[in-house]
């Protein structure tokens, strides 16, 4: 490996089922899920400890996705819950406990999964899949639907202003589980990338008409519109970038070329087959307006790639892509980890894991201090 491999040994902490995610802040390790069920506190080896309430400061659930403000150390999550009128803002300070948190109004009890962060705003996804009491009657276990009733929106969130309003504005009727990142461009706007499903997405058959690609949206507060554009149209889901520039301007980002994503690809419980994902991992390049591809043979399926800056205060794309790559040939999965700036090379080194990995977990890599 190169001499700027981090020192000493890492751990994975990833999903255990669906929408469960580990997260490490404060001197906490987590398990977060969405939906308003606490998360989970954890010892280093990942032993159960027992609920977390933040010493008792979290007025409610909690959240899946998190982003942590790498300038601040603020925790930021978008927490929601059927019988809610409103999704709620939290923020973790460093030390522990919350520090606010904000209630916002909102119809239907949409399904908020992920969000954006920048400098000066949170950025909400108020899209139109919503809470059905006929999927719960019907046995549906994730119970979010498409509603055409309920108009697209994206909102900002003053992140400085305690008392100002979410700002909404209108998007075409899509559906967006994953946000790459966002970021304050320098004439006022914001720019979000993210993958989008376009058109009619119900979440709780899992399934839609339209495409799936990386987009970006240009909110313009002083227009009160959002520009949409296409990134990349090739199919691809679980977008990650450099967790060290969350909330500011990025080039780069990493996501897995998606296979077919069904009903019959993916189950309730977040176990992907090995069909929903395709061989190969994209890097993008958001400046140049390039993507790069790297496969991984014939029959191998590609998950979640996640970077690791080669040091702590090395540049953007100087370090190293991680993912689960389920080798055919073994029936389990190899940790495969590729230089980033060098990402259709062979990569630098293949770990043989002794089991297969399901592709859908998300994986946050925690130094093991």
């Amino acid at each position: 490996m190169d001499d700027k491999w981090p020192s000493g040994p890492v751990r994975n902490d990833m999903d255990f089922a669906a929408n469960t995610h580990i997260i490490a802040h404060a001197g906490r390790y987590l398990a977060t899920v969405e939906a308003d069920p606490l998360p989970y506190e954890l010892s280093g080896e990942l032993d159960t400890l027992g609920p977390c309430d933040f010493s008792g400061t979290l007025p409610g659930g909690f959240a899946a996705h998190t982003k942590v403000d790498h300038a601040t150390g603020e925790l930021h999550a978008i927490a929601y819950f059927w019988a809610w009128d409103h999704v709620q803002h939290v923020i973790i300070g460093t030390d522990g406990r919350v520090s606010r948190a904000t209630d916002i109004p909102v119809a239907d009890c949409p399904m908020m999964h992920d969000f954006a962060l920048t400098r000066s705003y949170v950025v909400l996804l108020d899209l139109p899949v919503t809470f059905s009491l006929d999927a719960v009657s019907a046995g549906v276990k994730l119970p979010y639907t498409w509603n055409p009733d309920h108009q697209a929106r994206v909102g900002l969130l003053p992140r400085g202003n305690t008392s100002a309003a979410v700002r909404w504005f209108g998007v075409d009727p899509c559906w967006v589980f994953h946000t790459l990142n966002a970021y304050d461009d320098d004439g006022g706007r914001v720019v979000v990338d993210l993958v989008r499903y376009d058109g009619e997405y119900d979440v709780s058959q899992l399934t839609g008409p339209g495409p799936l690609t990386l987009d970006r949206w240009i909110i313009d507060p002083a227009a009160g519109k959002v520009a949409q554009q296409r990134l990349d149209d090739r199919p691809q889901e679980f977008p990650r970038t450099d967790e060290r520039v969350i909330g500011r301007r990025h080039r780069y980002g990493y996501s897995a070329v998606i296979g077919v994503v069904d009903h019959a690809t993916i189950s309730p419980s977040g176990d992907f087959a090995d069909g929903a994902f395709s061989n190969a991992l994209l890097k993008h390049d958001l400046t140049a307006g390039t993507a790069q591809a790297h496969p991984s043979g014939k029959g191998a399926t590609a998950g979640e790639a996640v970077f690791a800056p080669a040091a702590p205060d090395s540049a953007e794309d100087d370090g190293y892509v991680m993912a689960y790559i389920h080798n055919p040939e073994r029936g389990a999965a190899d940790l495969v980890i590729l230089a980033a700036q060098d990402f259709t090379a062979k990569p630098i080194a293949r770990v043989h894991l002794p089991a297969r990995i399901p592709l859908g977990f998300h994986g946050s890599w925690i130094p093991d201090r």
